[in-house]
């Protein structure tokens, strides 16, 4: 299937699951990432702040195990530079402040930029991937652009409530595949 067609069945998938559901697989999803993920020799983290109205995964429990147990790494979340179509990414801490863009979308305000160099770790937003690692978003292709500019041996973990496709038929030449996607019952790994 091509993305278009994906990107309209899993937001419908996704509008299905109850709000208890969502809660329950959001921590699900994250006591596999941390099961799954040594964060030991980690310093910088990125991670995307869940857009409510669109039911994504909730990254509040990542986020706050980070922030408790693993003190010494930085954590990061985008901003959207609407000057560029590109996103900026800022400190995000227990205590920043957050606020919404235009579209209603909870960005740092203040803090600190994070340069892409530095990352060692990305958690991406998705609708759906395939068995190749590949993800389909809202496509706007922000974390496309990000996740071509991080270095080689930055890790590229999705999360998702949902397996993954067989394929997609339509990857262009600026998709990039994911490491692992995690899910409430498994933890997918991309060929290498």
């Amino acid at each position: 299937m091509i993305k278009a067609e994906l990107r309209t069945i899993y937001l419908n998938k996704r509008r299905t699951l109850s709000v208890e559901a969502r809660e329950t697989n959001s921590l699900l999803i994250a006591d596999r990432f941390f099961e799954t993920f040594d964060l030991d020799a980690a310093q910088t983290l990125h991670c995307f702040i869940p857009i409510e109205k669109f039911g994504e995964i909730d990254t509040t429990p990542i986020f706050t195990k980070i922030w408790n147990e693993f003190p010494w790494i930085r954590t990061s979340a985008p901003r959207l530079d609407r000057a560029t179509n590109e996103l900026r990414h800022h400190i995000y801490r227990s205590e920043s402040k957050l606020l919404e863009n235009v579209w209603g979308i909870r960005e740092p305000a203040n803090e600190e930029p994070v340069d892409t160099s530095e990352i060692d770790l990305v958690i991406v937003p998705l609708l759906c991937f395939d068995e190749r690692g590949y993800r389909v978003g809202y496509g706007k292709g922000f974390y496309d652009r990000f996740l071509a500019k991080c270095r080689p041996d930055c890790l590229r973990v999705g999360l998702s409530f949902f397996p993954q496709v067989d394929r997609i038929d339509n990857i262009d030449s600026y998709d990039i595949p994911l490491n692992y996607c995690v899910m409430p019952d498994a933890v997918y790994s991309a060929p290498k």
